[in-house]
């Protein structure tokens, strides 16, 4: 990650000193390993990955105009909006320059293809949010492109690398998808307190008029007048906290957050049947596990 600059190497090693779970690499590596022996390829679809996720999360605090990531100052709130989005362009070129050098044309088609869904599914999410009328199918659209798209690239990556049989790709593929979707409806579930370490409800979704699965089926499942309640609030007291706290109650009280529960483990079940599928070995079961973490995580 060197530079010539030296305000991006101070940038980068800020970014690299304060890495997360850096779990999308991981599901590139176990996915590999659980099929063949992982090779130099492996290493480069891993680093095209996090190199990408890392650029679309420092565009996503610009878009955002988030203050904080992973508890410390996010790139634009310490260098500014425009340092932000050029250190993004940059993270993305250098993983894209990677790929192109050793010649890892299937990896550029599986992560092109990710940021084109990823940024759909952004889009989509900001039109619905104006609107308010998203249906529980949309949603999964969403979240499909938004979050999925990217752990399916990670699954179909480490397949790619060591396997040039395309129905295999898909088939990690789209076991990563299934994942992915998991994996969001239980960052919507935060939002409810539905876990003791969370403590009480954040209404961050409602208060950026997001359309999560829990209120979906609330208000597909209220009357009339709670309808117009719910949805007063999201378009005009999206910051009163009082209302949005009501509006939480009125969630629970209508089941969505059992039912969102439910397709959340829907989905954990369809991914590590797929999982099943395959010779055990100890990279099926470290994948298992973190199948399992996904759901089972507290942040």
């Amino acid at each position: 990650m060197r530079s010539e600059v030296a305000l991006l190497d101070k940038i980068t090693h800020y970014i690299v000193k304060r890495k997360g779970k850096q779990m999308r690499p991981m599901f590139v590596f176990l996915t590999a390993k659980m099929l063949e022996d992982t090779n130099d390829m492996t290493y480069r679809a891993a680093t095209l990955i996090e190199l990408l996720h890392t650029a679309t999360l420092v565009h996503d605090d610009v878009v955002d105009d988030a203050q904080k990531r992973r508890g410390f100052f996010s790139i634009n709130a310490l260098w500014k909006n425009k340092v932000a989005v050029l250190v993004g362009d940059y993270l993305l070129s250098r993983g894209l320059l990677l790929s192109v050098k050793h010649k890892d044309y299937r990896l550029l088609e599986i992560t092109s293809n990710s940021v084109r869904e990823m940024s759909e599914g952004e889009l989509l999410q900001m039109e619905k949010a104006r609107k308010l009328d998203i249906t529980e199918e949309i949603y999964f659209n969403i979240i499909r492109q938004k979050t999925a798209s990217l752990i399916a690239s990670c699954c179909a990556s480490g397949a790619a690398s060591v396997s040039e049989d395309d129905a295999l790709v898909e088939k990690m593929r789209l076991f990563g998808e299934t994942v992915g979707i998991a994996f969001q409806i239980r960052d919507d579930l935060f939002d409810y307190g539905t876990d003791q370490s969370i403590g009480k409800p954040t209404g961050i979704d409602i208060k950026e008029k997001k359309m999560t699965l829990p209120l979906i089926y609330a208000l597909n499942n209220s009357d009339r007048s709670e309808k117009r309640f719910i949805i007063n609030t999201i378009k005009n007291h999206n910051t009163d906290e009082k209302r949005v706290a009501e509006v939480i109650e009125l969630v629970k009280k209508k089941g969505g957050i059992d039912y969102t529960v439910h397709r959340m483990n829907e989905y954990r079940d369809r991914a590590l049947e797929m999982l099943s599928e395959f010779p055990e070995n100890s990279a099926r079961k470290s994948l298992t596990e973190l199948v399992n973490f996904v759901i089972d995580r507290t942040k």
